[in-house]
This record gives structure tokens, C-alpha cells and sequence, in this order.
């Protein structure tokens, strides 16, 4: 039975809602422990009506701890997680550090949960923007075999962090006002406008954030033959990055059956009547779960084209929210065994 819980990066945007979600969802642990840097150290946060006590990430830590959750940069991942798996603790780490070594699963659990049983002590949780796409994709992939994607993500700017957050607001404002304001996060003005890069340059034209959605996405199916054709964009919002995906299958799937596919499946909620202008939109997927569709439609331009469009809180799903899931499957994995 797995007794200890540590959440790093606890007193981050990400850890905050992992600590949220591990008592809304009665996250069965008997004890937790929540670790950051030195500079966090010392803070106190609630959890479960208690005081407790964050702690200064260090190897020495883990001695006890069966499971961790991290939320940390990549460079602090490549860090402390061989720390952590040599003293036995299981490391569900949400950071790009780890994704595409082939001996570390990458995992949505609404996808492929049974990847978890390959793990040797790390379980990677994707990009938030692969998250939500294969979420979407899974059940059209089940009933028709997804060929070809091409999807243009419109990405909130909580995925750039708080300082992100930060430039939206404070950008805005100033621009109102017609005022200078020094940007720091974006390489361009965020406020009014679309950046079309996330990410560096990376491979052939595509950025970093593009790549991962490739390579990730072939991963967590399992199938390199899907072709992925990605921009990705930043865009003016806060909070739930919106992805406007067009999927090519070997089964001719129509509308209403995709329609279906999608209303059954775990994790997605559809909200499809363009008459009476019901779809998704950050202003109505903010905070929750599950990956919200719509705009269901047979593509024009091909014959076994399915267009959609697909919202979901990126700091919940794309990020927590999987993460917990993933720690869920472990203890019930143990449970049953």
C-alpha cells in the first residue's frame, strides 16, 4: 500500500490546484509531505484542515516517500528524480525532462492507463496541449484509426507561467491606456494580438511546442505512423488553451457518429449546437476536468475528415489534474495486486 505523498513544486500555480484536486478527490494517503525550493522552505499550507509544514527539496527526503507528484522545471526534474526513484519513491513528474526516454511511460490515463505497468520509477504526464488533443482523438482513433492531424492550438498565457499571467493583464491595461509596457515574458505584445510561436525553433520550421505535440502524441498512441501537422499560437486569454483539430481516419466516421463517440467517452464533455451558440470557450471550461468539444463537423475537403473544436483548462488537465489521475492508477495498481 503505498502510505506517503510528496507534492514538489507545492507552493507553485500547478502545485496549488495538485493540492486542491488530492483532497477533493480524497486522494487515499495517510501522510503528505510538500517540498520546494530553499526560497519556499519554511511556509506553512493547509491541507485537509491541517498545518503543514513545506520542506527544502533534497535527496535525503525521499527515504520514506512512496509516491511523488512534481511540478518543476525540466533541469530540477533531471535532478531530483534519480534521487527520489533510488530510495524507492515513484515519481509522476508533469516536467519535459523525462517524456520521451523510452524507458519512461508517458501517460493520460483516459488513453493508454495500462502504460503505467512499464514504468522502472518515472511516469511522465505530456505537454498540456498533447493532453487535450489525444483525450479527443482517442475515440475517433478506437473507431476509425486516426491517420492524419492537423491542429492549430490557441494557447492561454498561464502556460507561460505566472509571469505569463502577469504580462496579460499588466500588457492590457497599458495598452488601454496607450502606455509603455516592458514585457516579461513574451518576445512580442501579447495584449491585442496572436503570437504564432510557443517555443523555440526546433525541426524543419515547427517549434519546440509543435515537436512535442508530434512526438508525444505517436508515443502515447504507440503509433509513429500518425502524421501531425501542428502550429501552435499564444493567444490573449488567461486561463484553457483551445484547439481547433481536423482528423483523417481509415473509417469513414460521419458528424453525428463522432458526435456520439465523443459524448460516451471518459473525460470529454460536448457542448455542440452551433444554433444556439453552444461551444466551448475558456469562459466556460475554466476549472474543470474534463475536455470539452465542439463544432463537430464532416471536413470539406476530405472524405473521412472529422473537424472539431476542443477546450480545456490547462493548469487542471493539461497539467494537474493528469497528474493526480496518474497517481490514482498507481494506487489502484497496488490495490489490486
Amino acid at each position: 500500500m503505498y502510505q506517503k505523498l510528496a507534492v514538489v513544486g507545492a507552493t507553485g500555480a500547478v502545485g496549488r490546484i495538485i493540492r486542491q484536486l488530492l483532497e477533493e478527490r480524497q486522494f487515499p494517503i495517510q501522510d503528505i509531505v510538500f517540498l520546494a525550493s530553499a526560497r519556499s522552505a519554511g511556509t506553512t499550507l493547509e491541507f485537509r484542515g491541517q498545518p503543514v509544514k513545506v520542506e527544502e527539496l533534497r535527496p535525503e527526503i525521499f527515504d520514506d516517500i512512496d509516491i511523488c507528484i512534481a511540478s518543476t522545471p525540466d533541469e530540477v526534474s533531471r535532478e531530483f528524480a534519480p534521487w527520489a526513484v533510488k530510495r524507492g519513491t515513484v515519481v509522476v513528474d508533469e516536467s519535459a525532462a523525462w517524456r520521451m526516454d523510452p524507458k519512461v511511460p508517458l501517460v493520460v490515463p483516459e488513453v493508454n492507463p495500462r502504460a503505467i505497468e512499464q514504468h522502472q520509477g518515472i511516469i511522465a504526464s505530456p505537454n498540456c496541449s498533447t493532453t487535450q488533443m489525444v483525450v479527443a482523438m482517442k475515440p475517433l482513433h478506437d473507431a476509425g484509426r486516426i491517420r492524419r492531424v492537423i491542429v492549430s492550438t490557441y494557447q492561454a498565457t498561464s502556460g507561460a507561467g505566472v509571469a505569463g499571467e502577469r504580462d496579460l493583464v499588466n500588457g492590457t491595461r497599458a495598452a488601454m491606456l496607450d502606455e509603455p509596457y516592458e514585457y516579461e515574458t513574451f518576445a512580442h505584445p501579447i495584449a491585442m494580438n496572436l503570437i504564432p510561436q510557443i517555443g523555440s525553433a526546433q525541426h524543419e520550421g515547427y517549434t519546440s511546442e509543435e515537436m512535442k505535440m508530434v512526438w508525444e502524441t505517436q508515443k502515447i498512441f504507440g503509433d509513429e505512423t500518425i502524421q501531425i501537422s501542428p502550429t501552435c499560437v499564444r493567444a490573449p486569454v488567461t486561463n484553457c488553451h483551445c484547439e481547433s483539430i481536423l482528423v483523417e481516419t481509415e473509417k469513414k466516421l460521419t458528424a453525428p457518429q463522432a458526435r456520439e463517440l465523443f459524448d460516451q467517452a471518459d473525460g470529454i464533455t460536448v457542448l455542440d449546437d452551433l444554433s444556439t451558440g453552444s461551444y466551448p470557450m475558456p469562459l466556460n471550461s475554466d476549472g474543470y476536468d474534463d475536455v470539452f468539444v465542439g463544432r463537430i463537423r464532416e471536413d470539406l475537403s476530405s472524405p473521412s475528415g472529422i473537424a472539431f473544436w476542443c477546450v480545456s483548462d490547462n493548469l487542471r488537465k493539461g497539467a494537474a489534474t493528469n497528474a493526480v489521475q496518474i497517481a490514482e492508477l498507481l494506487v489502484a495498481s497496488r490495490a489490486a495486486t
